[in-house]
């Protein structure tokens, strides 16, 4: 029997989404999978978070549920790398808002093709929505805010303050075209690794 291996021409392109939650991130990424000519795979990082027993991590004591979702978003970047290794191209939407999760990003995604991509919107605008949805921690998304878009730097940005997701998913897409040399990623690499390294905590 001939032997069978998997190989890819490519490794696939990564659209990182980074805003607070309730900034409009997965409605954008469901808009992008219709507008972008390649068929993409949306990776929320509340898709991982989702398969985890919720019963069991209910239970869980305070540090002990810290450290479970800190590897749980380790895993995540992962799970995102494995994928676009394998040639897979992502829509991915997440919360940068520690800034250990960006420097593992930027560790464990060096070497793909990473589009990051700010997503904004008024704090005004985030208290509405958290209101309207019932789903949220009140003050979520404007604590969130604070850390989220610090690190000073994107490829592309969008703001659904008053932009609809799919006029931001064509702005994304039209972006891709022209996008700024060197990356943001590249750029916050220079920045930021030559730091000593942040873990999680705990």
């Amino acid at each position: 029997m001939k032997s069978m291996s998997f190989t890819t021409p490519r490794t696939g392109q990564v659209l990182l989404l980074n805003g607070t939650s309730s900034s409009g991130k997965s409605s954008i990424a469901e808009q992008l999978l219709l507008v972008l000519d390649r068929p993409f795979f949306h990776m929320p990082v509340d898709a991982i978070n989702a398969m985890r027993a919720r019963r069991r991590t209910l239970e869980l004591a305070p540090d002990e549920l810290a450290a479970t979702l800190a590897r749980t978003r380790a895993g995540f970047h992962r799970a995102v790398a494995g994928m676009a290794q394998a040639g897979n191209d992502l829509v991915v939407d997440y919360v940068l808002s520690e800034q250990w999760r960006l420097l593992d990003c930027l560790t464990v995604l060096n070497g793909l093709d990473v589009v990051f991509i700010g997503v904004h919107c008024s704090e005004q605008e985030l208290t509405r929505r958290e209101r309207a949805r019932g789903d949220r921690q009140p003050g979520q998304a404007a604590t969130q805010l604070r850390q989220v878009h610090s690190y000073g730097t994107y490829d592309i940005e969008c703001d659904t303050t008053t932009n609809s997701p799919r006029d931001c998913a064509w702005t994304i897409k039209q972006s891709l075209a022209q996008l700024p040399t060197p990356r943001a990623f590249d750029r916050l690499r220079t920045e930021f690794l030559s730091q000593p390294p942040q873990t999680p905590n705990p």
